[in-house]
């Protein structure tokens, strides 16, 4: 039942925010803009539960493990997942966009566009050396998930080494920890209707039809790769490596994707990932470690993303790209979608690396994010899929069941 009201959430925003947009009415954009805080209110209480939630659920998940090895073999499925689908997702994309750009004539840049501050993408060393938290509360102020996920990994394989009394102790804390944080996300999700519309509604108020219009090849561009993206590498892989046939995985992930594709988080949508995974076949050790490890990590839409985006920014600015640039603009897209936050646009602020490599300007970040909106619901919704079928396929390879 609220899987329908989520969507009759999501299709309401939309009406109202584009009738407001074409109309101009001062009532529409007065109910459209005044449902803002009701979006921001319910998105900041998704964000409330999600750290103590997976620091919970994977100690307990890893804690529960007690032999490493079982732990390795179900980590490194899952990351093998990850790199071996992040990779192809940056490559379609600019290959889709460097198709589709040749059938249109040049779209010319907004007047006035936002010039956007890039954000430097830490290098390998710097990156893996963030892993480790050198104060896990800090790093929970900051909602810097990944380092608090090592921290959890790192803390639960030792309480798995522990003996079986101690460590039973522990692990059904973090249990009774998770099982209540579950019951406050089941609370806030009774609200989503609500805060669906209040995000949606007013995003597309503000965005009307011109600019959609003068950037509509960028963005079909983008949401068809991704769909074809799913279809060609994630529903592959879940039917032939996770034995989890296509609509029975699409009917399982519909309720997550939807709130991906409605807060443009796809960490949002981790408690209603937990959740429906069991129904796919996977086991609680395997959701417990997997759901949160890709959430943390796999943003193949965002690579997707990037990767198209690049291809766009040096066509509109009219930037001759030789070959061996496109391959640095790959490399530094794949690196950059495992540092991206799980939070809306962020996806648009590590391109830096990417765009010095072809020598597009940076200003072009300001002409993305006024579009953002709708290429951001799909690609998170596409991360969140990647999600699921990591789990999927980590169950298949390296599951035991329960």
């Amino acid at each position: 039942m609220n899987n329908r009201l989520m969507l009759l959430g999501l299709a309401a925003g939309l009406l109202v925010g584009l009738a407001a947009s074409t109309s101009g009415a001062p009532l529409l954009l007065g109910l459209a803009e005044a449902s803002a805080p009701a979006g921001d209110l319910f998105i900041a209480a998704i964000q409330m539960v999600v750290i103590p939630l997976v620091m919970a659920i994977v100690f307990a998940g890893v804690a529960r493990l007690g032999d490493t090895r079982t732990l390795g073999r179900m980590g490194g499925s899952a990351l093998g997942f990850i790199v071996l689908t992040t990779a192809p997702a940056v490559v379609l994309g600019m290959v889709s966009m460097h198709v589709a750009l040749g059938f249109v004539p040049p779209v010319p840049i907004p007047e006035g566009a936002p010039v956007a501050q890039a954000t430097e993408l830490p290098g390998l060393i710097d990156f893996l050396v963030g892993l480790v938290p050198r104060n896990p509360f800090a790093a929970a102020a900051d909602g810097r998930l990944l380092p608090l996920l090592v921290f959890s990994v790192m803390v639960g394989a030792a309480a798995g080494t522990l003996g079986a009394e101690s460590r039973e102790r522990l692990v059904g804390f973090a249990d009774a920890v998770s099982d209540a944080f579950i019951v406050l996300v089941r609370w806030i999700l009774w609200t989503a209707p609500v805060g669906i519309f209040g995000l949606v509604a007013p995003a597309t108020a503000r965005m009307g039809l011109t600019l959609l219009q003068s950037l509509a090849v960028f963005i079909v561009t983008v949401i068809v790769a991704l769909f074809i993206f799913m279809v060609l590498v994630y529903l592959p892989l879940v039917t032939v490596i996770g034995r989890v046939s296509p609509g029975r995985f699409i009917r399982g992930t519909i309720a997550s994707y939807t709130m991906g594709f409605t807060t443009t988080s796809s960490v949002a949508t981790l408690p209603v990932l937990l959740r429906d995974a069991p129904d796919l076949g996977v086991s609680q050790r395997v959701t417990d470690l997997v759901i949160p490890l890709a959430a943390s990590l796999n943003r193949a839409g965002s690579g997707l993303f990037q990767g198209a985006s690049v291809v766009f920014l040096a066509w509109l600015y009219g930037v001759q790209v030789p070959g061996g640039a496109w391959v640095g603009a790959a490399i530094a897209c794949f690196f950059a979608a495992a540092t991206v936050a799980p939070v809306p646009s962020a996806s648009i602020m590590t391109m830096a690396p990417a765009l010095s490599a072809v020598g597009a300007p940076f200003a072009g970040l300001g002409i993305l994010l006024g579009v953002d909106r709708i290429p951001d619901m799909f690609r998170s919704a596409t991360n969140m899929t990647g999600h699921m079928a990591a789990a999927v396929v980590t169950e298949a390879l390296a599951g035991d069941g329960e």
